[in-house]
């Protein structure tokens, strides 16, 4: 059973490598380039969903943001993502958050460094997932995609690699073999690879060699296709979430419909009742 005291966060990874809002260069390095936005993004519903225990991590080493600003060794980690977040929301001011709320606004607030807060928090959950105070789970959506080619482009009008991305570099190391006290879940989706033939839709096609040789070893599981009765519930889902927005797909007709096109495929009957 997965404990109480566990945390963990999903990567929509194809959303790192195309329709990139605020490109900057990093501190890291001439090739290296921070996407703020992204990072801040992700740091905020880091933080809602995770809220239960990031009052009770603290930071092992300490981290420089600038000349003036640091997040000193032994801070809640919980602080170090909100001087990030903490610019979509103000902080709780209960006396139950505590110092939390502070450390959490450093990635929140000031957005320019939320791209490296994200690889601080990544190494603090790396270093202490194994000692056994919580669990930890990454779920990764388009995995290849943190191996495959970006729609983003340079001032020169060339495309930026994904391993010139901070955030791609952060996560990638998140999916090594070099930690204990999870699990690492991921799917590969065609969605993700872009500048890719529809035609190839195998793992080791679209994960490419770099990507396969990354994850090897791994379990693969393949998804079947719905039965009539998880394809029944996800309609009924659909139509609770009010994705269904056409009269005739609330009936018997409709669903037979939208049966056939979809032929029991979970990932072509999202397509088919996504919301605009």
């Amino acid at each position: 059973m997965w404990s109480p005291q566990c945390g963990g966060f999903l990567i929509l990874a194809h959303l790192l490598v195309k329709n990139c809002k605020e490109l900057m260069a990093s501190s890291q390095g001439a090739e290296r380039w921070d996407q703020p936005l992204e990072a801040s993004v992700w740091l905020k519903g880091f933080r809602d969903s995770n809220k239960h225990f990031l009052s009770q991590i603290r930071t092992q080493q300490r981290y420089v943001w600038s000349k003036r600003e640091a997040t000193e060794a032994g801070s809640l980690l919980g602080e170090m993502v909100d001087q990030v977040s903490g610019g979509f929301e103000a902080a709780d001011p209960s006396p139950l958050c505590g110092l939390s709320c502070f450390c959490l606004l450093q990635g929140l607030t000031r957005v320019k460094t939320s791209s490296d807060v994200v690889g601080a928090v990544l190494t603090e959950l790396k270093a202490q997932s194994g000692g056994g105070a919580f669990r930890l789970l990454v779920a990764v959506d388009g995995v290849n995609a943190l191996w495959g080619r970006s729609t983003i482009k340079k001032e020169d009008k060339s495309f930026v690699l994904p391993e010139e991305l901070t955030l791609v570099q952060n996560f990638r190391k998140m999916l090594r073999n070099d930690w204990a006290g999870g699990a690492i879940v991921t799917s590969v989706s065609q969605t993700g690879s872009l500048f890719t033939p529809k035609t190839m839709y195998l793992p080791q096609a679209i994960l490419g060699k770099a990507g396969f040789d990354a994850l090897d070893p791994f379990i693969p599981v393949l998804v079947p296709q719905y039965s009539e009765k998880e394809f029944e519930s996800c309609y009924q889902y659909y139509i609770d979430r009010r994705w269904l927005q056409h009269e005739k797909a609330y009936t018997e007709e409709g669903k037979t419909e939208i049966l056939f096109l979809c032929n029991y495929n979970p990932r072509e009957m999202e397509k088919i009742c996504a919301f605009l």
